[in-house]
Parts: structure tokens; C-alpha cells; sequence
């Protein structure tokens, strides 16, 4: 007897999210589902266990993007003819193929400050729907979270000392969807514009597309200044000019006041209608940054602002700024900032850590593995942040989700560190505040989704306000403490000894 499925014929313009999954996703489902286990619930959660480039922090992103994601979950019939083609039993592909999310995510708010081991999301599904789901997951939250953690390296919120910088990197990002969701990351922790188009199309103005000219358009006319003439005569409100395509100051240094004063006499009464900035992009920055800033004050041009690009990142910025005396009025970054190049990889992973029963109880599951690190936490859980009497995040706790820490109550904390040396304290909360919200309930929005300004105004006030100083640190940061109650501790403790016969 043979099997005959249909044959499945590629298209290359075919998208949908939900298969944006590791195959091993489905022979897992596919397995579950022929094995009676449709209607169980399970639940994950997706964490980190270090913050990236040594940083005392990290910002929490893509919880828009992924509630998006799960409100149009769906499968196509063209989903279904490759699922089946790929071995998946028929019974399993027509469970799919009217599948909706019917269930429940919690995040912290999109922007929120967060550290290691606490979940960042928690996900109670159906097994399909909990399981099929964790590849966007991850790829979302991992991205989006690492992008917007470098911004506010890269823009010095968590240094204060604010810059002003342009996204560039989109032409130097791996793909188009790395291109768009890292411009939205980026404005998210900081950035005051993009270069990219599409960006700002799907998200609207807050995420704003800038630039102006290129070296080629420059190459392109008989000379430099022909060039900066037939700009200038297009966008005599928005004059910003190029000017290493040939030589800073032997040639675009001139042809930059030249211009200037060629709007002055045609538009007198006009001051908008003067060059706004110069760029350079090459060279020695910090030298170029100070003999264009010196000229031009001379020649009575204070108002022309000046604009860095090349390779930049936040200590190359920083050094210019605080040993050379070098501050641009604004930047361009690229490459370094869209791909997080100093530490590309946010390692955000999504475990199974409890399974609903029949009376409504949730057994609790554990991935213990031989290394203590990556043992996880068991259970349903819930983050709480307790704040000090100055309003700075002093450490996050784990509960299980049926726990409440209260505000004045003494509780006793775990250390998660397995090399701490005191493994338990005693504290009072001044102020505390469960941080992991629901979002989805059922598979309906319960949350507002909130502007990209208020979340970047969000971010902005978090680490001004509300995250000690020392944690802020690029260097040797202090390791914010994320404890869990003792119930939670207990638990974790009494399944590793089961599990693996050993103690944490």
C-alpha cells in the first residue's frame, strides 16, 4: 500500500507569519494531537539569562508586534497542502485549518526596563497554540528587545548625556523585516529618525524617514557645487549637505558657504531657507567635527548644524564628545546599531513550565539540565518589581501566580544566584508592583496598546527615574537582584532533586 500526497509547489511570494516556525514544532504538535492531547493547556515563558554587551539592563520589546501576531493567527489552505506534504497526519492539518488563538499572554509593557531570568512574556494556550507559536515569539521579542536596548546605549539615555541619532542601517540589517522592526526598536530607545521609507509608512510619523543627499547625486553634476545648487533650489527648506565626496575642506567646506550665501541673496527675508547641516562621513571626525565648527563661526554661520555618520557606535561617540571635545549636533549610526554588532544576539529562550489539569490546578514542569545556570523556574509564575523610598527599581520576585507581594509586608527572598553567598533576605517592600500584565485573555485584547511616544517617553523616564545609577554603568554594572519567594524557591528545589538527584 503506497501514500499519496499531493505535491506542493513553491511560490516565492507566499508570506504567512504562522509559519515563520521551526518544523520540529509541528511533529511535536502533530505527535500530541494524534496522542489525545488537543484540548491541554499548557503554559510557557519566554526569559533571558544575560543582559547583552555586560549591560546592568535591558529593554523588553516587540509585545505589539507579537499581540498583533496572535490576534491574526491563522493557517491557509496552502499551509495545510505543505503541512500534509510534509508527512502531518489529515486529521491533525484539518484541526488547523480553522484554528484560531484562543489564549492568554501576559508581558510586562512594552518598553519596560528588565533583567534576567524574569519572564518577560508568559503564554497559557491550547498545545497548538502554545507550541506552534514559539519561533515568531522568540524572533520577535529577541530582535526587537536587542534593538532597543543598544539605542539607548547608542542615543546615551543610559549614560545621560542625550544625543541626537538617525537610524541608518537599514541597507546593512539582515532583511527587510530586520530593517522595519529594528527602526521601530530604535526609535523606541531613543533615535529621532529613520532612513527607512517603509518604517515610517507602516508605523506612521513618530517613527519619521529623514535624509537628504548621497555621494552619487553629488558625482553626478560637473562639480560639487552644480550639486548642492540644484539641491538647494529643490529643497531650499531643507538644506543638508554632503560634503567628503571629494574633499571636506578644500572643496566642500567652500562650496558649503558658497551655497549658503547664494540663499541669503535669494531669499533675504528668509532665514528658514538657509543650509541647515553638513554631514561628513569619512575621515577623522573629531578633527573634522572642530575645524568645520571653527569656520564656520568665523564666516557668521553658528546656525549651520554638523552631522557624523561612519561606522559610529557609543564609545567611538563618547570618545569624540568627552576626550577630543567633539559633540556633533546630530548623528547618523548604521550597521553597528540594526545589528547590535558588539553583541548581535538577545538570548531570549521560551520553556514549558506547567501543564493545566482537568480541575484547574497546574502541575508544574522542569527542564533541569546539568548545568545549574539553565535550570528554569517551575510553575505558572508572576513578576513583581519592588521599588525603594527614592523609586528605584531595588529587585524583581518571582512568585507563583496565586502569591501577592504586598507593600509593608515582610517577605523572605531567594537568591537566584547559585554563587551568592547569602541565600536568603529578609525585606520590608516600600513599594511594590506586579509587572507582568495580560495583554490577551481568551485570544481578546485586554490591553491598550500604547503610542510609540508614550513608550519611548516610557523608556526615557524609567531610566532617569526609576533605575539606579550604578545599573546604568557601561562597565561593570551593578547586577540588579531578581529573587523568588519562598514558595517558588521550595518548588524549584523539591523538582531538581526529583528530576535530576541533585540540589541547586
Amino acid at each position: 500500500m503506497s501514500i499519496k500526497a499531493e505535491p506542493y509547489i513553491p511560490d516565492e511570494d507566499y508570506d504567512n507569519p504562522a509559519m515563520v516556525t521551526d518544523f520540529y514544532e509541528f511533529t511535536m504538535a502533530n505527535a500530541l494531537y494524534l496522542d489525545g492531547y488537543k484540548d491541554t493547556v499548557m503554559v510557557f515563558d519566554m526569559f533571558f539569562r544575560a543582559n547583552p554587551d555586560g549591560l546592568g539592563y535591558s529593554i523588553s520589546c516587540g509585545q505589539r508586534k507579537l499581540a498583533r501576531f496572535l490576534q491574526n493567527y491563522h493557517f491557509t489552505d496552502r499551509d495545510i497542502r505543505w503541512l500534509k506534504y510534509k508527512g502531518m497526519s489529515d486529521e491533525f492539518c484539518e484541526y488547523l485549518r480553522s484554528y484560531k488563538w484562543k489564549g492568554d499572554m501576559y508581558a510586562l509593557d512594552e518598553g519596560t526596563v528588565c533583567y534576567p531570568q524574569a519572564p518577560m512574556v508568559r503564554i497559557e494556550c491550547d498545545m497548538a497554540g502554545a507550541i506552534l507559536i514559539e519561533t515568531y515569539l522568540l524572533q520577535t521579542m529577541n530582535f526587537q528587545s536587542l534593538i532597543a536596548t543598544k539605542a539607548t546605549k547608542v542615543t546615551g539615555l543610559n549614560t545621560h548625556t542625550p544625543r541626537n541619532v538617525m537610524e541608518f542601517g537599514t541597507r546593512r540589517a539582515q532583511g527587510e523585516s530586520a530593517g522595519n522592526d529594528g527602526a521601530y526598536a530604535a526609535i523606541l530607545g531613543g533615535c529621532i529618525g529613520t532612513a527607512n521609507c517603509l518604517a515610517e509608512m507602516k508605523f506612521g510619523p513618530e517613527v519619521k524617514a529623514v535624509g537628504t543627499i548621497a555621494h552619487s547625486f553629488i558625482e553626478f553634476y560637473p562639480t560639487e557645487y552644480d550639486a548642492f545648487k540644484a539641491y538647494a533650489d529643490v529643497y531650499p527648506d531643507n538644506v543638508s549637505l554632503l560634503l567628503d565626496t571629494y574633499s571636506i575642506f578644500e572643496s566642500g567646506l567652500p562650496n558649503l558657504l558658497k551655497i549658503d550665501d547664494y540663499l541669503i541673496e535669494k531669499y533675504p527675508d528668509d532665514p528658514n531657507k538657509r543650509v541647515k547641516s553638513a554631514r561628513i562621513d569619512s575621515g577623522d571626525l573629531a578633527r573634522g567635527y572642530k575645524k568645520l565648527r571653527k569656520a564656520l563661526d568665523e564666516a557668521g554661520k553658528p546656525y549651520i548644524k554638523l552631522v557624523a555618520s561612519n561606522s559610529l557606535d557609543e564609545k567611538k561617540m563618547s570618545d569624540m564628545e568627552v576626550y577630543e571635545g567633539a559633540k556633533f549636533d546630530s548623528y547618523g549610526v548604521g550597521e553597528r546599531l540594526i545589528t547590535s554588532s558588539s553583541d548581535p544576539v538577545f538570548g531570549g529562550v521560551y520553556k514549558l513550565v506547567a501543564v493545566k489539569n482537568p480541575d484547574g490546578t497546574y502541575l508544574p514542569k522542569m527542564k533541569c539540565s546539568d548545568s545549574v545556570s539553565k535550570a528554569i523556574i517551575p510553575g505558572k509564575l508572576m513578576v513583581w518589581r519592588i521599588y525603594d523610598e527614592e523609586d528605584k527599581g531595588q529587585a524583581d520576585v518571582i512568585s507563583l501566580d496565586s502569591e501577592t507581594v504586598e507593600a509593608g509586608k515582610e517577605i523572605t527572598l531567594f537568591n537566584l544566584d547559585p554563587d551568592a553567598y547569602h541565600k536568603t533576605k529578609t525585606i520590608v517592600p516600600y513599594k511594590v508592583e506586579k509587572i507582568l500584565k495580560p495583554v490577551i485573555i481568551n485570544g481578546e485584547l485586554v490591553a491598550s496598546l500604547p503610542s510609540i511616544s508614550e513608550k519611548r517617553a516610557y523608556i526615557k523616564d524609567q531610566i532617569e527615574n526609576h533605575v539606579w545609577e550604578s545599573e546604568l554603568r557601561p562597565v561593570l554594572p551593578h547586577k540588579h537582584y531578581v529573587d523568588m519567594t519562598q514558595k517558588v524557591a521550595e518548588l524549584r528545589e523539591e523538582m531538581y532533586k526529583k528530576l535530576h538527584g541533585g540540589i541547586i
